[in-house]
């Protein structure tokens, strides 16, 4: 079975994180949505909160899971069985970003591989840092989350 854990803060969850898990879901058997806890980053909404809204998102999808967890997000995949993990990409400066944090995975955990899936084009200006400042001065973000913040 081809299990993919999706990890990340997902504070908020995005319709940009929403469009990785579902074209990720035709490459994977299993996609478990995993909330890490980012110890450099003060959260905005609450990882329970943020569990149950992901959720009730895929409550009629069987092949997706939300699971939190604190640690290394290489040692969570080996802890789930997972082997891949999967990961999107908005634009260059990601894939930096994203290719040392894959390469510090590969080195913890050596089966783990990390698949990149490039963002739609309609929402790769989408960030949850963008959205939490909309949020919190007042504006609407309903275009940007598939819930209700």
């Amino acid at each position: 079975m081809r299990i993919a854990l999706f990890p990340g803060s997902f504070d908020p969850f995005t319709n940009g994180h929403l469009d990785v898990v579902r074209r990720g879901a035709g490459l994977f058997d299993h996609i478990i949505i995993a909330i890490g806890n980012n110890s450099s980053k003060q959260r905005y909404l609450p990882v329970e909160q943020m569990q149950a809204t992901i959720e009730e998102v895929f409550r009629d999808e069987p092949r997706v899971s939300v699971r939190a967890y604190k640690g290394l997000t290489a040692d969570f995949a080996r802890e789930t069985g997972a082997r891949y993990l999967l990961r999107g990409l908005r634009n260059t400066t990601d894939f930096e970003y994203e290719n040392t944090i894959a390469q510090a995975n590969r080195h913890v955990n050596p089966e783990l591989e990390t698949v990149f899936l490039i963002t739609s084009p309609a929402l790769a200006a989408i960030s949850s840092t963008i959205i939490r400042e909309i949020h919190r001065f007042g504006g609407n973000v309903d275009d940007f989350v598939p819930f209700k913040m």
